[in-house]
């Protein structure tokens, strides 16, 4: 048994000195180290030796086991260190555990939003969405909103320099939206009563 280790060894050393590449490597593991390599073809020996021979036999086998395992994990790892000295940029090590990317979430708005519509759904209300960019009539002329009165002057509300658009033979001023009660007016302009509507969305003030 000593004689074929030691054979064995030879033409090990003799093979992973000229090995040149991380499959050669791989090759040789599995040569020497695999379900039919070498080392298994020795412990299959072991069974025609007399049985005083058979614990040395086994210690020899598992220490050339453990020797050829080094070996090609020195060998290996000098590869490694070689790619990445020569091209750092492009090596990449598919051994490493992944980066995990975090998932977005919600804003607490969104949530918040998102969960007053689900309770008003149930109880038999349509999520209705209008205009961010409205005019005076719909902002406070439909909602009985007086042109005097304090909402509307500039220092609360947005007013956008467009051309101001007729309605009703008034012209109104476009702005940007200071309640969603703009989609309510759009709303019933369309439809007939009985209505059960939540109109949420951004307002500028």
């Amino acid at each position: 048994m000593t004689s074929k280790i030691e054979e064995l060894r030879q033409r090990f050393n003799s093979e992973i000195s000229s090995a040149d590449s991380h499959q050669a490597i791989e090759n040789l593991r599995i040569e020497y180290l695999g379900r039919k390599g070498a080392l298994r073809d020795l412990l299959s020996q072991m069974a025609s030796l007399p049985v005083e021979e058979k614990p040395k036999a086994g210690i020899l086998i598992n220490e050339f086991k453990n020797e050829l395992t080094a070996a090609l994990d020195k060998k290996a790892s000098e590869f490694k260190t070689a790619s990445v000295s020569k091209n750092p940029s492009e090596y990449f090590d598919i051994t490493m555990p992944g980066v995990s990317q975090e998932a977005g979430r919600k804003h607490p708005l969104t949530q918040v939003t998102e969960e007053i519509c689900d309770i008003f759904t149930r109880m038999g209300f349509e999520t209705v969405q209008g205009p961010q960019i409205e005019t005076e009539y719909y902002n406070f002329e439909a909602l009985n909103i007086p042109i005097n009165h304090p909402s509307r002057d500039a220092f609360d509300t947005f007013y956008l320099d467009l051309k101001p658009q007729k309605k009703n033979n008034k012209d109104y001023q476009w702005l940007l939206r200071s309640q969603t009660s703009t989609v309510q007016i759009r709303v019933m302009e369309k439809r007939k009563p009985p209505l059960k509507i939540i109109a949420p969305g951004r307002v500028f003030r």
